[in-house]
């Protein structure tokens, strides 16, 4: 890179850092400061980058991205039952354990490109599912989810009830003498990862992430990503092998996911089959095409708006309808209820497919061609606003 450049990335990795760290102060303002909601943001944030580096730079498009967030979820898990409630040695763990199973994926998958590309990890993603949802259930626990502690009967009588039950190790606490007070929390050398805390947590991975994101995409390899999107047929007919970096940029990205999977197990320990099921590998499609695929910013942006307006339009339900429309008269306010609420609540997918449909269709590009777009509009007028030379001037 020259000096502009690296300088220019510092400069926006200042920033980005600046605005995930100041979010739980400035995103108050519209109702989304709390740190569930901000957790969410910089998880799927981090899955998005991931997700990035290979359908952004590569143009290899996976539908099967959610095996590898819930594997790195079930590693996290089960690294807390067996060894420490520290989340460093899970989230290690979990990176690890993903991009082994992203390796031996993306060897198979990566045989053949485009659809065929996409509905092979598809496939792969929906084996991984049913195999936790029932085939390896003495793993995963099945449908009922892997947590932490578990709940057992204590007579087997007809009228036994469920406990809690701590049949776990956790050899690493055990040898340091770490004592746990009721249901054990995940801890980062005794902090809690609960509330903020959890969120910051999260917060510096993803300014980690980001970084990692923008060396990969100035680097010769990231050249040679976009070389592949580019024309592919082209580098083999000079003789390059592609697969190498293919399945390099597979294996990165499916560690993102892996890491992201981690996340949500540190900052609620528990692990689900449905965290496999191939919406969560749509969803993921949708965050890097909504905010702009190939972009750096674009992915976090993305993730960001998709579950903002999943927290807004899932939570409004008909009470909220009916006092949103109370002013209009009892008829035609109850035709209003019903058609609005086809497209909240439960139905708020509705609005996010409309979403969609409406930046795919006016800007292609996602909302970074939108930023770009405003910005090439207040470059032009104030070249306009300035005073031109006069002609003797000139002269």
């Amino acid at each position: 890179m020259n000096g502009n450049s690296a300088r220019g990335d510092w400069l926006l990795l200042i920033i980005f850092a600046a605005v995930v760290l100041t979010a739980p102060f400035t995103l108050s303002y519209i109702g989304a400061g709390y740190p569930d909601l901000l957790q969410k943001f910089a998880i799927f944030g981090i899955f998005a980058i991931g997700f990035n580096i290979l359908f952004g730079l590569t143009g290899y498009l996976s539908f099967g991205h959610a095996a590898f967030l819930g594997v790195g979820s079930y590693a996290s898990v089960w690294m807390f039952k067996l060894f420490t409630m520290n989340v460093i040695p899970a989230v290690l763990f979990s990176v690890t354990i993903a991009g082994i199973f992203a390796l031996m994926i993306g060897f198979v998958s990566l045989r053949r490109s485009g659809i065929y590309f996409s509905i092979i990890t598809l496939a792969f993603a929906q084996m991984s599912y049913n195999l936790a949802y029932s085939v390896l259930s003495p793993i995963t626990n099945g449908e009922t989810g892997l947590q932490v502690r578990h709940l057992a009967p204590t007579d087997r009588g007809p009228d036994y009830v469920l406990k809690l039950v701590d049949e776990d190790l956790r050899w690493i606490d055990q040898a340091f003498g770490v004592v746990e007070d009721g249901i054990p929390i995940t801890n980062l050398f005794g902090i809690k990862m609960s509330g903020f805390e959890g969120f910051y947590f999260c917060a510096v991975l993803l300014i980690i992430g980001f970084f990692i994101s923008i060396r990969i995409s100035r680097s010769n390899f990231g050249m040679m990503l976009r070389a592949i999107k580019s024309n592919q047929n082209r580098l083999n007919y000079t003789g390059i092998n592609t697969r190498p970096y293919l399945l390099a940029a597979f294996v990165i990205s499916g560690m993102y996911a892996g890491l992201a999977g981690s996340l949500l197990a540190v900052t609620d320990p528990l692990a689900g089959a449905e965290r496999m099921q191939w919406t969560a590998s749509g969803e993921v499609v949708l965050m890097t095409i909504t905010g702009g695929a190939g972009t750096l910013i674009g992915p976090v942006l993305g993730a960001t708006i998709i579950k903002y307006f999943e927290n807004i339009f899932s939570a409004i339900n008909e009470g909220i309808l009916q006092n949103l429309f109370s002013f209009m008269p009892e008829g035609l306010m109850d035709i209003f209820v019903a058609v609005v609420g086809m497209f909240v609540g439960k139905g708020w997918h509705l609005t996010l497919g409309l979403l969609f449909m409406v930046i795919v269709i006016f800007l292609p590009g996602g909302l970074m061609e939108g930023v770009r777009r405003i910005g090439n509009l207040f470059r032009r007028s104030s070249k306009s606003a300035a005073p031109q030379p006069s002609s003797q001037a000139a002269e």
